[in-house]
């Protein structure tokens, strides 16, 4: 979206998406407590972005591709289909994890029935096991626990949660999630049963490949990792051993001039963090490059993962710095200024009033 967005004043922008609307996967822990207003933040339909209207959106799913032709064949969402040809490829299809995260064809009342679907029923759950360390698995296990209608249970596989994250965060988490009432299962790898990838809530008994006793909730969600890119659509030689798309320096895939990759998707590092750290600020500086206009620059990733955690809360947002420490962001300024005016404004460049 933010690539589109700034491109249409060198070239005609086509908006490929399985959704007509921008669905964050992010903070999945306020989008299961309180559902309304995650949605009014992270579901913001196509039509409310200004700088969209000169970008030709389509609805649907590429299928095939070849890169030879520079061509995608496109499903559209009423079962239609159509090849697409293209000077310059940017490919965000991002990955597939749990029930949130998907390539699934639908439309905004499909994403919402979902989201309240599921917020109901840990609404109605007296224990709730969180099995997943991750900053997925941490957000939901806190943000539930500071609900204080259930006994929040968070197992993950190693010492500490957040992996990925500066040691200083950890140690940091561990202490809040215990001061909010998450009661941590360190050390706890699950059995995921054949073909289960986390993507549906359960009810049965956890076991542990790690030989701990098996454990039982009314509810469990599963927040295990290892997302499964969205990549099929490419040939085989563009992609890494795990599905992911390879890039150089400057995000562009070897061998295939004019053909970027960005975000879950692309693998850039060993937390693929091009989703944050400006990583669409280098694409659309070396697609630009590429169209004849200026000189391309390399992507750098830092070392651990930033960013925030556990979401806007009533004491505010904390940030997670790459180098461990913290900011604590209050929530007004957090809700008006950082989600407001520097969201909406700076990246988004403007929102049309939100309608029925």
């Amino acid at each position: 979206m933010l690539i589109a967005i700034r491109l249409t004043k060198v070239a005609d922008v086509v908006g490929i998406s399985t959704r007509p609307a921008l669905v964050s996967g992010q903070e999945l822990g306020t989008r299961l407590v309180d559902p309304p207003r995650w949605q009014r933040t992270y579901v913001v339909p196509h039509r409310r972005f200004r700088h969209l209207d000169r970008v030709r959106t389509i609805h649907g799913r590429i299928t095939t591709s070849d890169l030879d032709a520079r061509t995608v064949t496109v499903e559209h969402a009423d079962g239609s289909s159509s090849v697409e040809p293209y000077d310059v490829l940017v490919i965000a299809t991002g990955t597939s994890n749990g029930f949130w995260r998907h390539d699934r064809v639908e439309g905004v009342a499909e994403v919402e029935a979902l989201t309240r679907d599921a917020a109901a029923r840990l609404a109605a759950a007296p224990t709730i096991a969180i099995v997943g360390g991750g900053a997925t698995g941490v957000s939901v296990a806190d943000n539930l626990a500071r609900r204080g209608d259930a006994a929040v249970h968070l197992f993950h596989s190693g010492e500490q949660p957040l992996p990925g994250y500066h040691p200083r965060a950890r140690s940091w988490i561990v202490r809040r999630l215990t001061a909010d009432g998450v009661t941590l299962h360190p050390d706890h790898r699950a059995v995921t049963p054949e073909g289960f990838a986390g993507e549906r809530m359960t009810t049965e008994p956890i076991e542990w490949s790690t030989g701990q006793a098996p454990f039982t909730a009314d509810l469990v969600l599963w927040a295990v990792g290892g997302g499964r890119p969205h990549s099929g659509f490419l040939p085989a030689e563009v992609l890494d051993e795990h599905g992911f798309v390879r890039v150089d320096e400057h995000l562009q895939v070897p061998g295939y001039p004019g053909v970027f990759a960005i975000g879950d998707v692309a693998a850039t590092d060993p937390n693929r963090s091009s989703a944050r750290n400006w990583g669409w600020r280098t694409i659309v500086t070396n697609v630009r490059a590429f169209l004849g206009r200026g000189r391309m620059k390399a992507f750098s990733a830092p070392e651990y993962r930033w960013g925030s955690v556990l979401g806007v809360q009533d004491d505010g947002m904390v940030i997670v710095q790459p180098d461990g420490r913290r900011t604590r962001v209050p929530k007004r300024i957090a809700e008006r200024f950082l989600v407001g005016a520097f969201v909406t404004r700076v990246l988004y460049r403007g929102l049309r009033p939100e309608r029925d």
